[in-house]
């Protein structure tokens, strides 16, 4: 028996050392992996800007590369942030070394928004004089949708291709089939015709209001894209719409005949044109350099200004709970007040990418913006989302900024509460046994339904926020009360949409915004004269790999079969989120 004792311990024993070290080895591997980025780039003598949008990921901050990706995928994804992109092309106008923008517009990876800003750069660019082209294998929506900025769009000519280039599409998904499977009873407490965030738990198809809302939605987004594109390759949008809808576009020849690319080439047919355009009869003396190098190279820090301009990026949910990938009330509300004290801070961009969450959590981080707001310029800008929530704390800013295809509004509150009681007797055959001090002292305890009263009271709870929500929109955009009721109700609308209807001021960019702060400070005519401090700090390598260490825990309940997944989430829902008031939109959506 002492033997078994020993001989366990020791095994115990190696195991540990066995994992500190692999830890530790790991980690430094990581680490290494993670140096690979930091290298200075090499700018040419004379060259090319070369955007590959299967190699870059477009989001709302550059940051340090994931070093976990960097183990799991051969391929390399630079994150590039939307503003650094957009200066870097910027300066490439400017720069005499750079002779041409040369886009692979294939597999763009980045938000709607970020799409849009990131082709008006491209627009910009192409005022400067120099040239855009482009090279498309595998055309998209999105791909096609940057290609059009072009001067020149070549397209492969070998077989095979995949075309998707098809429109957009949304899916709505519902639960409530499955739910009712397996016990689980979601009520719901709303006010909103149009809030449809909690829809999905409840029905097991769109309602009318639902359907209303997300067809204008896309058809929105979609009328941006495709009139871009039409305006661009000097075609009507009625003709492009035609060729989309009876499935015109198969072959590359079919994009060639219909004006949406200029020629067909080889491989070899495309080098050539690119040096016709460089003036060289060599290939090999084009030199590229790539957009995130580019962007290291040339986005530096102006250390010497007197006037900083703050940007804070409330990127993701809003949240209660301590989340460093998320906009957690707190965390946010402490950095909007030290910027506040700031005196060196003298204008600030609360750069908006969220589709709400939290009411608690919002109005905490309104309240210090409406501090802030006194005392110091404060302008806003949306991303793909300022919805919900994201309106809520965004809606006092002194001016907003849209993107046409921004996702903004949803101007509505909801509260929902799952009863369990049927999974926690028919499916995990638990017995519950409740004792109270009170008639509702159970009411948020998941193991019953709520009673009429119960759900009454509930309902007051979400009208007085519902209330507080609209006074906060009538009183910043100038608006009566009746009048944002009328285009609230949660319904979901496009920037583009959004600014006839007074919700936002101006269709812009995160760079509009922040010259539009920089020139408010006294003394200072353009952003370059300012220093651009952004909050909070990207994350770094370390922080990305913690936060995917202290989460693999909570991945691990979300292994099993879609029916499993959604018994394991209504489990992993605990009595502290019962009752919460959500301001938040529905659904995400991409374009691809």
């Amino acid at each position: 028996m002492k033997d078994f004792v020993k001989m366990t311990l020791a095994t115990l024993l190696g195991l540990f050392i066995f994992g500190i070290v692999s830890f530790f080895l790991s980690f430094a591997t990581l680490g290494a992996l993670a140096s690979l980025g930091e290298t200075t780039p090499v700018m040419p003598r004379e060259g090319v800007l070369k955007l590959d949008m299967s190699k870059i990921s477009i989001q709302e901050q550059t940051q340090e590369m994931d070093p976990l990706q960097l183990l799991q995928s051969q391929e390399m994804i630079t994150p590039v942030g939307i503003y650094d992109a957009v200066r870097a092309i910027k300066a490439a106008a400017e720069d005499p070394a750079i002779k041409f923008v040369y886009l692979l517009p294939d597999a763009a990876s980045a938000g709607i928004s970020h799409l849009e800003e990131l082709r008006r750069a491209l627009e910009d660019f192409r005022q400067s004089g120099k040239p855009v082209v482009s090279f498309m294998e595998n055309p998209s929506n999105a791909g096609l949708y940057l290609a059009s900025v072009s001067d020149k769009i070549y397209m492969s000519s070998y077989k095979g291709s995949m075309n998707t280039v098809t429109g957009l599409s949304s899916q709505m998904y519902f639960l409530k089939d499955i739910l009712d499977r397996i016990g689980v009873n979601v009520q719901l407490i709303r006010h909103g015709k149009y809030k449809s965030a909690g829809e999905m738990y409840i029905r097991n198809s769109a309602s009318e209001a639902n359907k209303e809302q997300y067809t204008q939605m896309v058809s929105s987004v979609w009328g941006t894209l495709a009139g871009e594109i039409a305006a661009s390759r000097e075609i009507s949008v009625e003709r492009l719409n035609a060729m989309i809808d009876n499935l015109e576009l198969n072959k590359p020849e079919d994009f060639l005949k219909n004006g949406l690319v200029d020629e067909i080439v080889t491989r070899d047919e495309l080098h050539q044109r690119l040096c016709n355009l460089f003036v060289t009869n060599d290939y090999k003396d084009i030199k590229a350099i790539t957009l995130a190098d580019y962007a290291k190279l040339k986005n530096t820090i102006n250390y010497k200004a007197v006037n900083k301009v703050a940007v804070v990026y409330a990127n993701g949910e809003i949240v209660d709970s301590e989340d460093i990938q998320n906009i957690e009330g707190d965390r946010f509300a402490k950095i909007i007040s030290d910027i506040r004290r700031d005196d060196q801070v003298k204008a600030v961009v609360l750069r908006v990418n969220s589709p709400g969450g939290s009411v608690f959590a919002s109005e905490k981080i309104r309240t210090e913006l409406e501090l802030l707001g006194k005392e110091k310029t404060l302008v806003a800008s949306y991303g793909d989302y300022a919805a919900s929530g994201g309106y809520w704390i965004s809606a006092g800013c002194e001016k907003i900024y849209s993107n046409a295809t921004t996702l903004t509004g949803s101007i509505g509150v909801f509260s929902m509460i799952p009863d369990l009681s049927k999974v926690i007797k028919d499916k995990i055959h638990v017995g519950v046994t409740t004792i109270n001090s009170n008639k509702h002292s159970d009411m948020y305890s998941l193991m019953r339904p709520l009673d009429a009263k119960e759900i009454a009271y509930m309902q007051a709870s979400v009208e007085d926020i519902y209330e507080k929500f609209t006074g906060i929109v009538a009183q910043a955009r100038d608006m009566s009360v009746a009048d944002v009721d009328a285009i609230a109700q949660g319904r979901v609308w496009t920037g583009a949409d959004a600014m006839g209807i007074g919700l936002v001021d101006e269709i812009g960019t995160l760079e509009d915004a922040i010259n539009y702060a920089a020139v408010s400070i006294e003394g200072v005519s353009s952003s370059s004269e300012v220093m651009i401090q952004e909050y909070p700090a990207p994350m770094t390598a370390f922080d990305m790999l913690l936060e995917s260490l202290s989460n693999t825990q909570d991945q691990e309940i979300f292994s099993g079969t879609p029916f499993e997944n959604i018994e394991a989430a209504f489990r992993s829902w605990t009595s502290a989120d019962a009752g919460k008031a959500y301001a938040r939109m529905p659904y995400i959506f991409d374009i691809r």
